[in-house]
């Protein structure tokens, strides 16, 4: 079955069919999906989907974007999340350039205390990092040894160079491969895809976000990801089934997950 590593189904986007859809996913082929917490709001959100449907796991996290107005008692309420079985990894987390908004400090500040938590509470970590390469490494190096045989996280919708790719290997993270990947202009993504090893990548949506093609510029869901595994089996010439069946393993791993 396909294993969905990161979606956002609590976004309002679903809110005419959320559920219908959520229950079409294991006669499409979708067996497990994380819903990944992206303020307070999303992580409450992600939390209680993840209650009620077996099927979903939640991740706890405020992303960079939203870190203006974040307090030492929302971080102390996301920890005291990990202590529930199906909240399964902090995230997600990191650093967001694009829009350089907020501050770039506090960007920082609560990116770190972000990963502190996941050190103490022994959670692997989603990290969120755009336009933002060589901030997001010197910050995580801190944490996180290289030559690790150690599974610690998976990089979010990654875009970085295969250099980089294989310093974040190196660390002991997956790497999350959506429907970027199936974009015309993604040359430098298609080039990590084609040299990472199979056995360090993870399928994901970012649903409603980065809708692979044909339908790119309409609303994400898992049910697209057959389009993001047909494209993982051109580039590295084995079959769709061969895609399937390593990253659904992979983020069973990469989450801890005895299925």
């Amino acid at each position: 079955m396909i294993f969905d590593t990161h979606a956002h189904y609590s976004n309002s986007r679903f809110d005419a069919d959320r559920h219908g859809l959520l229950m079409s996913m294991k006669e499409n082929g979708i067996g497990n999906i994380v819903e990944v917490g992206a303020s307070v709001q999303s992580t409450a959100a992600a939390v209680e989907l993840s209650q009620k449907y077996n099927f979903i796991y939640a991740a706890a996290g405020i992303h960079p974007q939203e870190t203006a107005d974040t307090s030492e008692k929302d971080i102390e309420w996301l920890k005291s999340l990990a202590s529930l079985e199906k909240v399964i990894a902090i995230g997600e987390i990191g650093l967001d350039y694009h829009h350089d908004e907020p501050e770039r400090p506090i960007q920082k500040k609560w990116f770190i205390r972000q990963l502190e938590i996941a050190k103490e509470t022994g959670l692997p970590v989603i990290i969120h990092s755009r336009d933002a390469a060589e901030d997001t490494l010197n910050i995580m190096k801190t944490f996180y040894p290289a030559n690790t045989d150690k599974t610690n996280g998976v990089v979010h919708c990654f875009s970085y160079s295969l250099e980089i790719a294989k310093i974040y290997l190196s660390m002991g993270f997956y790497l999350g491969i959506g429907g970027v990947v199936t974009y015309k202009n993604s040359k430098k993504l298609i080039d990590v895809v084609c040299k990472a090893p199979l056995d360090r990548i993870v399928l994901e949506t970012d649903a409603p976000y980065l809708t692979p093609e044909p339908y790119r510029g309409g609303r994400n869901s898992s049910l697209y990801l057959k389009y993001i595994v047909e494209k993982i089996a051109e580039l590295k010439g084995i079959t769709q089934q061969e895609v399937i069946n390593r990253t659904e393993e992979n983020a069973k791993k990469l989450y801890r997950l005895d299925l």
